[in-house]
């Protein structure tokens, strides 16, 4: 299956050698990001070292698939070479690496573009010496990410199909993902009630916030009740926002960040004011982007503000009202699970992030969809709230499935079975690589 070995052995990783190969790069026509890792350009100066038909195989991070960074070098991939070939495992196969990798076995070079890859699915290194059929994957866009190759074309059809009649779309048809507020020290500006009142500042002084992090974001909504109850335990639900004069609290809690430091910390010193924390209007819906199972969508019903530990959605005013009610609990849908780990990325620990670019093209539920369904919605919130409360999931997909679906001509059961075998098989793939300590 693999082939002869590649022509290039490239080992050279010294900072002359990054430079080199960026600036090989951008004379290619491929322009890499300040983000980008040094594989990226490595790939690419790699290969222009080829004659005309030539072949090149590399071990490249598997984030080949789903980095923003490396668009460039995935549209260059296709449209270098004429046959592309990828040997992806299940099982981690350098351990020391802690890293989960492809193989890139790329042919023709210069006679491309390649009309599809070829990809070889194997559990680990030692099925390399058996004979293995691959499975042909055309990307609608090479630059786009190359994650949707993990999933079996029948659990992707019922998407698509749905998209196409207007059903399905995007969350930004719903409206706007912005990144929360950046304070430059959380400790000293998120405050629990507790240390509010020993500090005795007074309500003009403070804001209500949603506390850093995303744990008390597993529900539907996040009620003023729910933010007292997270106050209560501890948690920091105030934020210290003075505007216009100080009272004397205040320039005393101004004075000991002043001498703690505070005041240095770049987003601190940046500002015309230091102490002054930009400020996001309370979102209608906020985001988690770090998750462990599936990115969350809750009604901020306590109007507080956010900060950037999670995403706050603005929505239309046209589907304010809709989506404030119904959407949090119509995103809970297999389809659009199955979605997130397709846009989404995996990060250590089988953390699944999502940013808001990629939050703006998460597959959601349209605004029609869920109006037409609102009824069956209402009817299943409770024990859907309940299912959440007690983690049970797939308990409350299920629930939502069933009053998105059940009774529609547009999916039937058996198309979402292939979406939940799928979306399990993701997870599972992203958790057990979080495990094996990448």
């Amino acid at each position: 299956m693999i082939g002869n070995p590649p022509y290039i052995r490239y080992q050279d990783f010294s900072g002359a050698s990054r430079t080199r190969s960026r600036e090989a790069a951008l004379r290619a026509g491929v322009a890499l990001t300040a983000l980008a890792s040094s594989w990226a350009a490595f790939t690419v100066h790699s290969a222009l070292f080829l004659k005309p038909g030539g072949r090149m195989g590399l071990v490249l991070p598997a984030e080949l698939f789903s980095v923003n960074y490396a668009s460039a070098v995935r549209r260059f991939l296709f449209e270098s070479f004429q046959s592309i070939e990828l040997v992806m495992f299940e099982d981690q196969v350098f351990s020391e690496a802690e890293a989960d990798v492809v193989l890139l076995l790329a042919d023709g070079f210069g006679l491309g573009p390649a009309m599809h890859a070829t990809v070889f699915p194997v559990k680990d290194a030692g099925e390399l010496r058996d004979p293995v059929d691959g499975l042909r994957w055309t990307p609608d866009d090479p630059g786009a990410k190359w994650t949707t190759l993990l999933v079996d074309p029948e659990a992707s059809e019922p998407l698509r199909s749905l998209r196409a009649a207007g059903a399905f779309t995007h969350l930004e048809m719903w409206g706007d993902t912005t990144l929360g507020m950046v304070t430059g020290n959380n400790r000293y500006f998120a405050l629990s009630p507790a240390r509010a009142r020993e500090l005795d500042l007074p309500q003009r002084e403070l804001m209500q916030l949603s506390p850093p992090g995303s744990a008390h974001l597993r529900g539907l909504e996040l009620t003023s009740k729910d933010l007292h109850a997270l106050g209560g335990a501890g948690k920091s639900t105030w934020l210290f926002r003075p505007q216009g004069a100080l009272s004397r609290a205040a320039r005393d809690y101004v004075d000991a960040g002043h001498r703690a430091g505070v005041d240095t910390a770049y987003k601190c010193r940046v500002r015309k004011t230091w102490y002054e924390v930009p400020l996001l209007e309370p979102a209608d819906l906020l985001l988690t982007c770090m998750n462990a199972d599936t990115p969350r969508l809750t009604t901020n019903s306590a109007a507080a503000r956010h900060l950037n530990s999670v995403h706050g959605v603005y929505l239309r005013d046209q589907y304010r009202e809709l989506g404030r009610e119904l959407l949090p609990l119509a995103s809970l849908n297999s389809l659009t699970l199955l979605h997130a780990e397709v846009v989404g990325r995996s990060y250590g620990g089988g953390v699944l992030k999502l940013e808001p670019r990629e939050a703006d093209v998460w597959a959601m539920p349209s605004p029609g969809l869920v109006k037409e369904r609102s009824a069956a919605l209402r009817n299943v919130r409770g024990e859907v709230a309940e299912a959440l409360a007690r983690r049970d999931l797939a308990a409350a997909v299920k629930l939502v499935d069933r009053a998105l679906f059940q009774g529609s001509a547009r999916l039937l059961k058996r198309d979402l079975d292939p979406v939940r075998s799928a979306h399990v098989a993701m997870h599972q793939r992203r958790v057990t690589r979080g495990k094996s300590g990448r």
